[in-house]
């Protein structure tokens, strides 16, 4: 029981990125565009935020909070080459999505080596520190960008109008609202959440950035949309769930006993698994927006 009580701070530092992904993820869907950028999305952010952490922690006060500021900005500029493309031209939004994935790569690790290099960032001194009971601040951060979406969702008439957009993009433009709009607002708050979700992974998980920071973490996270049904609450649970299983991936190393019977290489496999078996297991009835991934043609133009 100790044992699994002292893992609760652990757990909470790697849900949070995935949470704060998903949530990104969610806004765009639920505005009608796919955005499997998310993993690439959290490279940008991670580079950008080790970087910055490295320029100026030895000069900047709280240089942490602001090096997630700057991951945010970083996804949110990246994002817009996939709203562009996705909204604009009417581009298939899976093949623009993986565009950004392929470009992070090779982007992140060409600016390491102008600024440092290397084919990583130089390892920072300082990342976050966990604070009240051990737990980092990211996972305050995670939880209260979930309530907001949900806030915002549910409780606002622009959350209304958001959703509209990702069922009926049609209806929603018969009644005056900016379908176009609100989905490059969607789309550009979804990158803006994975750019700091990857600063957050960075500041905390590691000490550097390198080409395996995320490590399919952006995947996770677009599973996690899928399997907590493009609802706040479902997704918050999701990935809670997955972010539990990479903990303990990570973890079940240090028990003796599992390690003789089972190769470390499964345990690293394991949330892979649980997030293919998750979503086979569970689904069943669409509940994806209707108009999620199609492209917005105006009718009346």
């Amino acid at each position: 029981m100790n044992i699994l009580l002292g893992m609760i701070p652990s757990i909470l530092m790697i849900v949070a990125p995935i949470m704060i992904t998903a949530a990104g993820g969610m806004v765009s869907e639920r505005s009608g565009v796919t955005n499997i950028a998310l993993e690439g999305l959290m490279g940008f952010g991670a580079f950008s935020a080790a970087a910055f952490q490295v320029l100026t922690e030895s000069w900047l006060p709280g240089s942490e909070w602001w090096a997630l500021l700057a991951g945010g900005i970083v996804g949110m500029v990246f994002s817009s080459i996939h709203a562009y493309a996705a909204i604009s031209l009417n581009a298939n939004q899976t093949v623009s999505g993986t565009g950004i994935n392929l470009l992070a790569t090779g982007a992140t690790i060409f600016f390491s080596q102008v600024l440092f290099s290397a084919d990583r960032t130089t390892p920072f001194r300082m990342g976050m520190r966990p604070g009240i009971f051990g737990i980092y601040p990211t996972a305050w951060v995670a939880i209260a960008v979930m309530a907001i979406i949900w806030f915002v969702f549910y409780k606002l008439p622009f959350g209304l109008r958001l959703r509209a957009c990702g069922e009926h993009p049609d209806a929603a433009a018969s009644v005056g609202i900016n379908v176009r709009g609100i989905r490059y607002f969607a789309v550009l708050a979804s990158g803006f959440l994975a750019g700091l979700a990857g600063g957050c992974l960075v500041l905390t998980q590691t000490i550097q950035y390198t080409s395996n920071t995320i490590n399919g973490t952006g995947f996770i996270s677009l599973a996690a949309v899928s399997f907590g049904r493009w609802n706040p609450l479902g997704v918050s649970g999701a990935s809670l769930l997955f972010g539990s299983a990479v903990a303990f991936a990570i973890y079940v190393v240090n028990i003796p006993a599992l390690g003789e019977v089972l190769p470390a290489e499964f345990f690293n496999l394991l949330p892979y698994v649980i997030t293919l078996l998750a979503l086979v297991i569970f689904s069943g009835k669409n509940y994806a927006p209707v108009a999620n991934g199609k492209p917005y043609v105006n009718s009346a133009s």
